[in-house]
């Protein structure tokens, strides 16, 4: 086969997807990406019968190959931190390794713009996710770095940092109670315990028992296992689910519960993930009873006019749209984190995401089956603003409204059997799976319709809660049993006693059988007052 390589390599044309000769392109395929993929097995391949071949044929592969592909195709394009130079690196470290040619193996390593060791640096969170920002990115990114790594350490040189241990770690931490990890961004949901192979080299150089648990799943048939699996595991404790601020990365999770049966929810405040980032600041994905049950629909093939029309736009997801337009790439961050009497919380402030727009988003973990969310939104001027929330299952007890014909802009023009009201005193909404629940107090459109999940076919229960408003808030609850709490507001004043605005600062009493929590959130920056209680932080629970 390497031979015939030989013949046939030199007359393949470069060019890119639409036939161009210019970099960027490649030889066996029309990108850089596909020849580094195609490279890197071929380098593994001609290292393992190298001593068998003759001196000439070396020189060919050398000449009419290896050289080819990495200094003429692969090196030109640079992509600085980004998987498919992950990628690239590899395939060129590979061809230095195998040639002894160390001009191949810096440029590989320790070039400053991409180099493996930038892409450490400046790729790799500190929580240890991949800065793009979705699970199947990740793993694809982890499938192109161990050939490197590992042909590194054959030859000498030890690339098993911390950085790359992270990267094994994080989607431990990330994991849902049965091992699913969320579809953010440009990736659907990833099985972790379909991912559990690779692990076997994460196992045999850093022997971590938490990797050891998770090949506890696995067939341990892998190529990953003849080539790296310890014969005897030693499996960590049975983990519990608990909550965590990943700040780094810009991830809270919310859980509470043991085994496949917690509750967990993943809220999304941080970095946009760049190109493969989704408009959706403030998203959340919410995992109870076995399943996902608030969705992020994630991502199709990218040449579909779904994947522009629906999976990449802001209504396709678990957040505040204005004006039926996507939010733009922004940064949001964490304003608050933590536990307090019974409840686990997080707010997040969205950042940019519009011009003139603050908002702020609070979840909170009430029990193991009530969620409940505070949005607070002000705005520079009146817009509209809609507040949209997937969940699956099959709508029940909707109260009666009227046919809605949704706007044929992108997100909203895939809604089917859509229906609206319009209400004041609040509002509750059943699904086989749970109700969802609007406190009043303000005047508001409820629409009820079906969205997309995974395909076109997969149809998810979507409520949006629409206001036309230049400052407001939206209190509302997510019941997985029994019927949903009762909300009622409590407003605030500040140091003067002036009232302050419900989208500076609140109270939300939260009432079910029995039990009553008061939730306060104040964004104002100063000390608040609520039904008598004094507030100095961003929230507290009483």
């Amino acid at each position: 086969i390497l031979l015939a390589y030989v013949a046939a390599y030199p007359g393949y044309a470069l060019h890119t997807t639409r036939g161009e000769a210019k970099v960027g392109g490649g030889k066996v395929g029309p990108q850089t990406l596909d020849e580094a993929v195609w490279l890197i097995p071929f380098a593994q391949g001609a290292d393992l019968v190298w001593e068998a071949l003759s001196e000439a044929d070396r020189q060919a592969l050398a000449k009419e190959i290896f050289q080819v592909a990495a200094r003429e195709v692969i090196l030109p394009h640079e992509m600085k931190v980004h998987n498919i130079q992950c990628w690239k690196n590899s395939a060129v470290g590979l061809v230095g390794f195998l040639l002894d040619d160390a001009e191949l193996v810096e440029q590989a390593i320790d070039h400053p713009v991409r180099g493996y060791r930038k892409q450490m640096a400046d790729g790799v969170s500190k929580d240890g996710q991949w800065w793009e920002g979705a699970w199947g990115y990740h793993f694809y990114t982890l499938s192109s770095l161990w050939p490197l790594v590992e042909a590194a350490r054959n030859c000498g040189v030890d690339l098993y940092g911390d950085a790359l241990k992270r990267m094994f770690d994080a989607p431990l931490v990330f994991a849902m109670p049965d091992l699913r990890l969320p579809a953010f961004n440009d990736s659907g949901e990833v099985q972790l315990k379909g991912r559990a192979s690779i692990y076997e080299i994460a196992q045999a150089r850093y022997e971590n028992p938490a990797y050891a648990e998770l090949l506890g799943h696995d067939e341990r048939r892998s190529e990953f296992s003849l080539w790296f699996g310890a014969e005897a595991l030693k499996p960590g404790a049975e983990r519990t689910w608990k909550s965590a601020n990943l700040p780094d990365s810009g991830y809270a999770i919310l859980a509470r519960g043991e085994g496949v049966d917690a509750t967990w929810l993943c809220f999304k405040y941080g970095p946009h993930g760049g190109g493969h980032g989704h408009p959706d600041k403030l998203n959340f994905v919410m995992y109870a009873g076995g399943e996902v049950l608030g969705v992020d629909p994630g991502t199709a093939r990218y040449g579909l006019p779904a994947q522009q029309g629906w999976y990449k736009t802001s209504v396709a997801h678990n957040v505040l749209v204005a004006d039926e337009a996507s939010q733009a790439s922004a940064e949001g961050r964490c304003l608050a984190f933590g536990q307090a009497n019974g409840v686990d919380y997080c707010v997040g402030e969205a950042g940019p995401i519009y011009e003139g727009v603050r908002h702020v988003r609070t979840v909170a973990l009430v029990d193991g089956d009530v969620m409940v969310v505070l949005d607070q939104v002000a705005c520079q001027s009146e817009g509209l603003l809609d507040v949209l929330y997937h969940h699956r299952g099959v709508w029940q007890d909707v109260p009666a409204g009227k046919a809605w014909a949704p706007p044929e802009v992108d997100g909203y023009r895939y809604f089917e059997d859509a229906t609206t009201r319009n209400v004041s005193n609040g509002i509750a909404l059943g699904l086989d799976t749970g109700t969802l629940a609007l406190a009043g107090g303000e005047a508001t459109e409820v629409i009820a319709a079906t969205g997309m999940g995974h395909n076109q076919k997969d149809r998810v229960p979507v409520v949006v809660f629409r206001r036309r408003a230049k400052a407001t808030a939206f209190a509302w609850a997510i019941a997985l049993q029994g019927a949903a709490p009762s909300l009622t507001w409590l407003d605030a004043v500040d140091a003067s006693g002036k009232a302050l605005h419900r989208s500076e600062a609140v109270g939300l009493r939260i009432g079910r059988t029995g039990r009553e929590k008061t939730l306060i959130v104040n964004v104002s920056g100063g000390s608040v007052t609520v039904d008598g209680m004094a507030c100095a932080g961003v929230c507290e629970v009483r």
